[in-house]
C-alpha cells in the first residue's frame, strides 16, 4: 500500500474511532492529513472508495493480530502440527478484539463487500482452518459463510448494542466451542 495512501487510511480510520462514522467526510480526513479535500482523490478516490479503503485496512490489522498471536500461541499457522480447533479460537477471539478497538468502523465488515487483496483475508483463513480440521472440500464455502457471519454478527452487536441480553467474552468463548462441535460433526458426516 502507498505510504500516502495508508496514512489517508489510517487518519480516516482514527477519525471514525473517536467521532464515528458518520463524522467522516472527505473534508474531516483531509484536515486531518493537511491536504484539500481533492487532494485525496489520487489516493483514495471518493468517499464509497475510502470506505473500502478502511475494510481493507481492518481486513489487514485482522490479519496482523492473528499472526502476532500465532507466534505465541501457535494458532493462525497451517499444517498438521498446529490444532485447528485453537486457531479457530484465536480467529474469533481477534474478530471481536478488532470489533472493540474499532466499534465505529467495524460494521463496515458486513455492510461492505470486500474491497481489497486483504478483504478476502478472513474467508481465506476460515477456509484453511476448516480445510485442516478435515472438512470435505464441497462443504467448505457454506460453513465459511456461516462462521463468518456468526463472528461478524456477534462482535458487531456487542459494539452497537444490537445484542438482544448480557452478550460478554465468556458467551462469546461458550460460542465458539459450539462452533468447533458443528466442524467435527461436519467432519464425521462424511
Amino acid at each position: 500500500m502507498d505510504d500516502k495512501r495508508r496514512l489517508i487510511l489510517d487518519q480516516a480510520l482514527a477519525l471514525v474511532d473517536e467521532r464515528g462514522l458518520a463524522a467522516m467526510s472527505m473534508r474531516a480526513v483531509a484536515e486531518r492529513v493537511g491536504l484539500t479535500s481533492m487532494a485525496l482523490y489520487p489516493y483514495v478516490g471518493g468517499k464509497d472508495a475510502l470506505l473500502d479503503g478502511l475494510v481493507d485496512l481492518l481486513h489487514q490489522e485482522l490479519g496482523s493480530t492473528v499472526h502476532e498471536g500465532a507466534g505465541h500461541e501457535g494458532a493462525g499457522h497451517e499444517g498438521a502440527g498446529h490444532d485447528w480447533r485453537r486457531r479457530l479460537h484465536a480467529l474469533g477471539r481477534a474478530v471481536r478484539q478488532l470489533a472493540f478497538a474499532h466499534p465505529g468502523a467495524f460494521p463496515l465488515l458486513l455492510n461492505r463487500s470486500a474491497a481489497g487483496a486483504s478483504a478476502s483475508w478472513l474467508t481465506a483463513a476460515l477456509r484453511g482452518i476448516l480445510h485442516d480440521a478435515g472438512v470435505p472440500g464441497d462443504r467448505i464455502p457454506r460453513l465459511a459463510r456461516m462462521i463468518c457471519a456468526f463472528l461478524l454478527g456477534y462482535a458487531t452487536g456487542e459494539v452497537t448494542g444490537g445484542l438482544p441480553g448480557e452478550a460478554g467474552e465468556r458467551d462469546f468463548d461458550e460460542d465458539l466451542a459450539d462452533l468447533v462441535r458443528l466442524v467435527e460433526v461436519a467432519v464425521r458426516a462424511t
